[in-house]
């Protein structure tokens, strides 16, 4: 007990000399095995509050407290970014206490289709490509649902799968569901509003997602006011119905987890993509073929580097490398991503390869003269080289002293974070299978676990000498 008591002692007190922004934190057993992952709006407040004496952890949570014996925390510049870090850290490692997040599934989306005559508004986890507009990503599927059953009290869009058209008549014979006996749905299944007043709606849900929340509550205040001066009482009644919902949606986000509506997750329409980027980089042709790297380590071992590849805006997987840093000078990005850079472009340095139309860097000013610190050493220059800093989104070109600032749904900007993100997720998988690596060997070094048996060879078949012919006796002398 005392030996328990004295552990996480030394733990809490390790926990307050975190800093309190946020982050993941990772749970080790006394064999240096992750066996929980959790996120952290402040990393200081969540980690100590594991190790507080008067600390009360769910049930499932608190044998994790016999075991532990180290952590680690990883800092994040958001914690829209702590929350995506753990999705992949809990997808790629495993840990014996995360109950959720272990299976295939990914984060829910808010999903609403572009492409019918009467639009709908779904929570999905795995959103399509096409004729839709996406919100998110979001972690808890609960909070979403129950996040649209209160915009649907406002904008009253339908959560059906059913196919409506303009053109059925067959409509106004339709049964609508209880949601519009509650007054949640205008049901345009049975012809109870039209096409132009439905659409209406679905545009300022759209504004109000793509966080244009004042300007839609100070539309629907005056159109509250026109009907009750025009003494339209009932659509008065109505419109302030929508603006009570409305404002209560926003108190519920400012008080929870969830303080943000994230814009398109996707580029829906990879070819608009593309061509935004070409003009906001002024780039004399399409950027059709468009590589993206990134450095991963975890306090420094085991650091990796990953190339990704997209053609017209669309992820190419067998384009896709991975390195492993080999220059052996410990924690340094810099070094490794020259490193990466040399050996990815060193033949089309020497014109024995085509460079793409854009080479996207993660990082910021100090990455992308890193980078061309490399390029400058080769006969052959690439088109054009761009740094995609983190936190603010600015975009550093090769041929520019001053960054490029793009509006937050700029497609262009959304096609260059698809890249740094995907080449991101690459590169942490890489660098989790050699940590994952590297703990058994050292377990099997230190007698900790069996080394593999590896399969006995195949037996080699013997050879079985040709069949003769009995020998002929000798010929008898005469």
């Amino acid at each position: 007990m005392e030996d328990r008591t004295q552990r996480l002692k030394g733990l809490l007190e390790k926990a307050r000399h975190l800093p309190k922004t946020p982050g993941v934190y990772l749970m080790k057993d006394d064999k240096g095995r992750v066996i929980y992952v959790g996120k952290a709006a402040a990393l200081r407040d969540r980690v100590s509050s594991y190790f507080q004496p008067s600390t009360k952890l769910e049930f499932k949570k608190a044998p994790m407290l016999e075991v532990v014996v180290d952590f680690e925390a990883l800092e994040m510049d958001t914690e829209v970014e702590a929350l995506l870090a753990e999705n992949r850290l809990i997808k790629d490692i495993q840990p014996k206490f995360n109950a959720r997040l272990t299976d295939d599934k990914t984060f829910p989306y808010l999903q609403l289709t572009t492409g019918e005559d009467f639009p709908g508004l779904y929570v999905t986890r795995e959103p399509a490509t096409r004729d839709v507009k996406l919100y998110g990503p979001f972690t808890s599927v609960y909070q979403l649902k129950e996040a649209v059953t209160h915009l649907q009290k406002a904008f009253k869009f339908r959560t059906c799968h059913l196919d409506i058209r303009e053109d059925d008549t067959k409509r106004r014979f339709f049964r609508p569901c209880l949601l519009y006996a509650i007054n949640q749905c205008t049901a345009p299944c049975a012809d109870k509003i039209s096409r132009e007043a439905y659409c209406e709606d679905i545009r300022r849900l759209r504004r109000f997602l793509d966080g244009e929340r004042k300007s839609v509550l100070r539309e629907l205040e005056r159109d509250m006011a026109q009907a009750a001066k025009d003494f339209q009482y009932e659509r008065a009644a109505q419109l302030r119905d929508e603006i009570k919902a409305l404002q209560s949606l926003g108190q519920r986000a400012a008080k929870g987890d969830q303080a943000y509506w994230q814009p398109e997750a996707f580029v829906s329409n990879p070819q608009e993509g593309v061509e935004a980027l070409q003009e906001s980089l002024k780039l004399p042709e399409l950027p059709r073929l468009i590589e993206g790297f990134d450095i991963a380590h975890l306090q420094g071992g085991e650091m990796v580097g990953s190339m990704v590849s997209f053609i017209d805006g669309v992820p190419f997987k067998n384009g896709y490398r991975r390195y492993k840093i080999s220059h052996g000078q410990g924690n340094n990005d810099i070094l490794s991503l020259q490193e990466v850079v040399s050996r990815r472009y060193r033949d089309a340095g020497t014109n024995q390869e085509l460079y793409p139309n854009l080479i996207l860097i993660d990082g910021g000013i100090g990455q992308l003269s890193a980078a061309m610190e490399v390029f400058k050493l080769m006969d052959v220059q690439p088109p054009m080289v761009v740094a995609l800093a983190k936190k603010e989104e600015l975009i550093y070109t090769q041929h520019g002293s001053e960054p490029i600032r793009l509006g937050r749904n700029h497609l262009g900007l959304k096609l260059l974070q698809y890249v740094r993100d995907e080449a991101h997720r690459f590169a942490q998988h890489y660098h989790h299978i050699l940590r994952r690596k590297a703990v058994l060997e050292e377990e099997i070094r230190q007698g900790r676990r069996p080394p593999r048996k590896s399969k006995p060879a195949a037996p080699t078949p013997i050879a079985t000498p040709p069949k003769q012919s009995p020998a002929e006796p000798p010929p008898m002398d005469s």
